[in-house]
């Protein structure tokens, strides 16, 4: 059971919690969170980057100009049935403005993490 899961390294499919998912450039990225074992601190988690599939599309036939967009991955999507079965998500409008912010404050602590690797590789160099 769970063969798309499974195609991607995850063993034991039952110990899955949730998950998100996020577009980032020309990638979506899954993070997998699975349930916390005795004795742990932190719940385990796993990432993965799937690239996002390019396709183009008529805009206007007259012209022929076409417009090239990105969607989804296809195994991604089935990634993500077989996570909703586990983990019984249901399908709910996302608040946009939530999702911008979130991504926002995300991006900013990767990128301040970022700058606080490069300033102490700088300090290594004095």
């Amino acid at each position: 059971m769970y063969p798309n899961l499974k195609s991607i390294g995850i063993e034991v499919p039952e110990t899955i919690e949730r998950y998100s998912l996020r577009q980032e450039a020309a990638n979506d990225i899954l993070k997998i969170y699975f349930k916390k074992k005795k004795g742990e601190l932190f719940a385990k988690s796993l990432k993965f980057k799937f690239p996002r599939q390019r396709k183009s599309v008529v805009v206007n036939s007259g012209n022929r100009e076409y417009k090239e967009i990105t969607e989804i991955n296809r195994s991604l999507t089935h990634v993500i049935d077989e996570l909703d079965i586990l983990t019984k998500k249901k399908h709910t409008e996302v608040d946009v403005k939530k999702k911008i912010l979130s991504d926002l404050r995300h991006l900013e602590q990767v990128v301040s993490h970022k700058i606080a690797e490069i300033e102490a590789d700088l300090e290594k160099l004095k």
